[in-house]
C-alpha cells in the first residue's frame, strides 16, 4: 500500500493532505522545515516504509524507517505542532492554521482501522511525501 503526503509549507508549520490512490484519509500537522534539524523541523520529502508501533503514551501509532539523520520519527496524535511535536507527523481530522488542526485522535483511529489489516497480511506500509505542485 503506498500512501502519498502533499505538504504546503508555512513559517509556523507544516501542513498535508494524506492520501490513497489520491482521496484524501485525513490532513496531517508537522513542525516547519528548518533544514531537517532534529527536534525542530520536519522531515525531509522522500520514501519511508511505516511499521505499526505501541507505546503507553500514544497506543497504536506508526514509526517511520530511515529517516535521514533522524530517528524514531513517528506519525501520533497531536494538534499543535509547535507544542506537541518534535519531527512527527501528526494526522488530524480538521487544519486550524499553520502546523495546527483538531481531531487528531479521531485520524490516527480512521488512518489505523485502514492500514492495520495490511500490516496482518504481511504488506508493506510506504509513505511518499513531497510538496504542493503549484500549477
Amino acid at each position: 500500500m503506498k500512501l502519498e503526503l502533499i505538504r504546503t509549507y508555512y513559517p509556523n508549520g507544516t501542513n498535508g493532505q494524506l492520501l490513497l490512490n489520491g482521496d484524501r484519509l485525513c490532513s496531517t500537522i508537522e513542525l516547519p522545515w528548518k533544514n531537517n534539524q532534529p527536534k525542530i523541523s520536519c522531515i525531509p520529502e522522500g520514501g519511508y516504509e511505516l511499521r505499526k508501533r505501541w507505546s503507553q503514551r500514544y497506543g497504536e501509532h506508526f514509526i517511520l524507517m530511515n529517516v535521514p539523520e533522524r530517528s524514531y520519527i513517528l506519525m501520533h496524535p497531536a494538534n499543535d505542532a509547535l507544542k506537541e511535536l518534535k519531527g512527527c507527523i501528526a494526522p488530524v481530522s480538521f487544519l486550524t492554521g499553520e502546523g495546527k488542526g483538531l481531531q487528531s485522535k479521531t485520524a490516527i483511529k480512521k488512518l489505523s482501522e485502514l492500514i492495520c489489516p495490511e500490516f496482518l497480511k504481511g504488506n508493506k506500509i510506504l509513505l511518499i511525501i513531497q510538496s504542493k505542485k503549484h500549477e
